[in-house]
This record gives structure tokens, sequence and C-alpha cells, in this order.
């Protein structure tokens, strides 16, 4: 999830359950390459975003370079990228289905106190 907006860009996935990960992880050994891994997000059945890893436009190996060049990075830690443009805006009661390749799939159901609109 990210804020649109006028906020600073490091700010708009640093809100709490914005970056939602889980319930697990898998090892790279399970994972493979991570330079063509297809996923797809659904919002209440309709098709938002499918794509690829390797559509980046930094290949994995050149973002992991970038982060740790700014900071430390230790195991088990997570890199945050960019999305393709114009997925669209979710609302409180909205259900995101994420599926990876070698991962698998999650839900997510949207809730917003504020009843706030925001962008996925």
């Amino acid at each position: 999830m990210s804020v649109r907006g006028k906020e600073d860009r490091s700010f708009r996935k640093s809100i709490d359950s914005y970056s939602v990960v889980g319930p697990w992880l898998v090892t790279a050994e399970e994972f493979g390459s991570p330079n063509d891994v297809s996923f797809a997000l659904l919002v209440n059945g309709e098709p938002r975003q499918a794509s690829s890893t390797k559509h980046l436009i930094f290949g994995v190996r050149k973002l992991i370079a970038w982060a740790s060049s700014w900071y430390t990075l230790h195991p088990r830690g997570v890199i945050f990228t960019g999305t393709p443009e114009d997925v669209g805006l979710v609302a409180s009661g909205d259900t995101l289905r994420c599926t990876m390749d070698n991962i698998g799939t999650m839900d997510v159901s949207v809730r917003d106190v504020a009843c706030r609109t925001t962008s996925v």
C-alpha cells in the first residue's frame, strides 16, 4: 500500500499496516531466482495488476547494491520497491488478493478507521 499525495515518497509505505508481509517468508533456496517472478493483485476479484520482476527498472542485484550503499542490510531484511503505475484506489471493506510465483497467495482486508480512500 502507498499513500498518494503530497507526502514525502519515503513516508508513503511507512504507515503501520501498509507493508504487509507474511504470514511467512520463503528462503532463497525455496524461492529460486528473483529475476523473472510473476505477481498479480486483485481487488474484490477485479484484476488490478499483473506483471513480473523482469520488468523492474533496476534488476534485483542492482537494487540490493544501491540499497546497501545507503543503509545496512541484514539477513531476512525486506526491500520495498515501486509498482506498476495506476493500479487504482482501494477503500475500507475491500479485499486484496496478492499472488506471487514461488511464494503463494495472500488475502488482505482493507480497514481504515477514518474511511479515507488510499491507493495501492
